[in-house]
């Protein structure tokens, strides 16, 4: 059997791409990142005063998470990775180091998004740059190879469809 992809959970803020990343990289048994741990300081900073991130400040955070997934691959191990990856080009980047990457897109409704924003805290992310987020998502082309789930569902319930959709159940790594 084929290694499991390498996972790349995509969505916009308050999606539940950490929550949803750690439970899938838990149920393969393969390393979990959060994408948002290796943002420079700067980013941070820029986030942090409500300031969104241009193409030119993602480029080399986006390169960080696709060359971590390029060495996983190299060792023949497989990683889920919790990263925005909103536009199109990034997501291009983050699977030049690994073409056999699968996004999982929690592509939520603006309200339940917005409503977990403001019942959570985040280290650098304030709920001012939602809209932003969403104005640049760029919806999954039909040449990406991904899983489209809906944050709504229950934890439990997302893995068991991501990983029936990948063809690995939970537990497995190869």
């Amino acid at each position: 059997m084929e290694p499991t992809p390498p996972l790349i959970v995509m969505g916009v803020s308050g999606s539940g791409k950490s929550t949803i990343g750690a439970a899938l990289a838990a149920a393969l048994r393969v390393e979990f990142i959060d994408g948002d741990d290796l943002h420079p300081t700067a980013n941070k900073e820029k986030m942090a005063a409500g300031i969104p991130l241009t193409d030119e400040d993602r480029a080399p955070w986006l390169e960080i998470i696709a060359e971590r997934i390029g060495a996983e691959r190299a060792e023949d191990r497989s990683i889920v990775v919790a990263c925005s990856a909103l536009r199109r080009r990034y997501r291009d980047q983050l699977v030049s180091h690994a073409p056999e990457t699968v996004f999982v897109h929690l592509a939520g409704d603006r309200a339940l998004i917005a409503d977990r924003q403001a019942n959570r805290q985040h280290e650098y992310m304030p709920p001012s740059l939602l809209d932003s987020q969403f104005a640049t998502l760029e919806p999954l082309q039909e040449d990406e190879r991904a899983v489209l789930v809906d944050p709504a569902l229950t934890p439990e319930e997302i893995v068991r469809r991501v990983t029936e959709s990948i063809g690995r159940p939970a537990g497995t790594s190869r």
